[in-house]
């Protein structure tokens, strides 16, 4: 592409053609990155815990220690939020995306190749703790950048539309994960344990080498130079001196962060006893078969394909809290009913549930937040506050499906207690979206103002 493109797109439409390329670079690399991320917690849920954690006398003891390797990953995402985040504030989101996706299809693919306990002993779990930590490292960085790469390139009034390619993404590296494991579940055990996990880890090499061709095609993004040269001109007339992302992000936007850390808490909550709670539950404790709540997943993810896009452009028109809510509200209302229907054994129900649960509930929520928690932040602590929103509440998250395996250990089986959590934890989310301030008409290429107050009723900002 010429120069002139690349370096500043002026008419309408070489930009909208910019941003089109953009939108598919985020939702092409999010959906291999976080394929790789859910075949963990799928194959966490299925087969880890008796290749690398095997207890004959309990199997359930096996799971926990393998929910507890995928926890390990969560605590590592800050980290590379932080870390990312800082990179790409300050040099640019398209470093850090290439930098995230190639980890994160390294350590998959190795894990793809470990050897089991049987094979090794100790040495194969303590080998999987360092990969999930990559895994997690990695992730930490990249639901921020891949969020900004879509919204900050987005034509005024479709932040919403545009910022939902990433979750589309995620929802597309749902189905593919979820439905190589369908198959390969289909296995008798013994070649499953053998060789059929394997399989959808080792498979991610492939789909790694598409999303570097995608991203290395990138540009960085109008926002991003728009704030970087206006902040280069500051600081040579000597107007302000430039500061650490992160110290700006704490200083100026701590309100901001914490409303956006607690309507991501509720939301990932909700959504993990759909990706994998409920395939624990349903596995060790109902007769509803394996391959039919992977496929009831699977189902459930493709059908959130297109809510993503619909509640994110729904936010362009009604506003982003707006849409929270009512994918806030929508969770309430299914969370107990969900484990209601599993335990009746009832298949055909949980294939509505589930796709009630996921394309509507996660749906509004998930769908809205790279727009919505973008515009809380300005240019040059965006990636660091986007990143830190996701990723500290991710300590709890990571936590989540080993603590409610350990429940429903506790209790026999009984879903209750998850349930419960999960509906405080949508109610902290729905609390944060109604003391947040609308966003959507907030200008994206201001530099360092916090703009925490609402601005619902002014007119959309232009940008230069």
């Amino acid at each position: 592409m010429p120069e002139t493109a690349t370096a500043g797109p002026s008419g309408g439409r070489e930009r909208a053609a910019l941003a089109k390329r953009a939108a598919v670079a985020s939702l092409v690399g999010t959906a291999v990155e976080w394929y790789d991320y859910f075949i963990f917690g799928t194959a966490s849920a299925l087969v880890l815990g008796q290749l690398f954690f095997p207890n004959e006398e309990d199997p359930i003891i096996g799971t926990l220690s393998a929910f507890a390797v995928f926890g390990v990953g969560f605590v590592a995402r800050p980290v590379g939020g932080i870390v990312f985040g800082h990179f790409g504030d300050k040099f640019g989101r398209k470093a850090a995306l290439v930098t995230t996706l190639m980890m994160m299809g390294v350590s998959t693919f190795l894990i793809g190749l470990l050897p089991t306990t049987a094979h090794i002993g100790i040495w194969a779990p303590v080998l999987l703790v360092l990969l999930r930590l990559v895994q997690g490292f990695a992730v930490g960085g990249e639901w921020g950048g891949a969020s900004l790469v879509a919204v900050e390139y987005a034509p005024e009034h479709k932040r919403g539309a545009y910022g939902s390619a990433p979750q589309i993404g995620n929802a597309v590296g749902l189905v593919l994960s979820t439905s190589i494991f369908a198959l390969v579940s289909l296995l008798p055990d013994d070649e499953l344990l053998g060789w059929g996990w394997r399989v959808p880890f080792l498979f991610s090499a492939v789909l790694i080498a598409v999303g570097l061709f995608i991203r290395f095609r990138l540009t960085e993004t109008p926002a991003f130079r728009a704030a970087q040269e206006r902040l280069e001109e500051q600081v040579a007339d000597a107007k302000v001196k430039e500061k650490m992302p992160i110290a700006e992000l704490f200083r100026r936007f701590k309100r901001p962060l914490l409303l956006a850390m607690g309507m991501r808490l509720g939301e990932a909550v909700f959504g993990y006893i759909i990706l994998t709670i409920g395939l624990t539950f349903a596995t060790n404790y109902t007769d509803v078969p394996r391959t039919d709540v992977l496929v009831a997943s699977t189902v459930a993810a493709a059908a959130a394909i297109y809510t993503y896009y619909f509640f994110g452009k729904l936010s362009d028109r009604i506003g982003r809290r707006a849409v929270f809510i009512i994918g806030a509200v929508t969770g309430l209302v299914v969370t107990f009913p969900f484990f209601w229907i599993l335990q009746a054994d009832a298949v055909v129900l949980t294939y509505v549930i589930y796709t009630v649960a996921y394309a509507i509930g996660v749906g509004a929520l998930y769908g809205v937040e790279p727009a919505f928690f973008s515009e809380l932040f300005s240019t040059k602590v965006r990636y660091t506050g986007v990143s830190m929103a996701a990723q500290i509440p991710s300590i709890l998250i990571g936590l989540w499906p080993l603590a409610s395996t350990a429940l429903l250990a506790a209790t026999d089986g009984a879903p209750w207690p998850i349930a419960l959590i999960t509906v405080g934890s949508l109610l902290i989310a729905l609390v944060c979206a109604l003391l947040a301030p609308e966003t959507r008409t907030r200008d994206m290429d201001r530099v360092g103002e916090s703009q925490e107050r609402d601005r619902k009723d002014e007119p959309e900002a232009v940008a230069p």
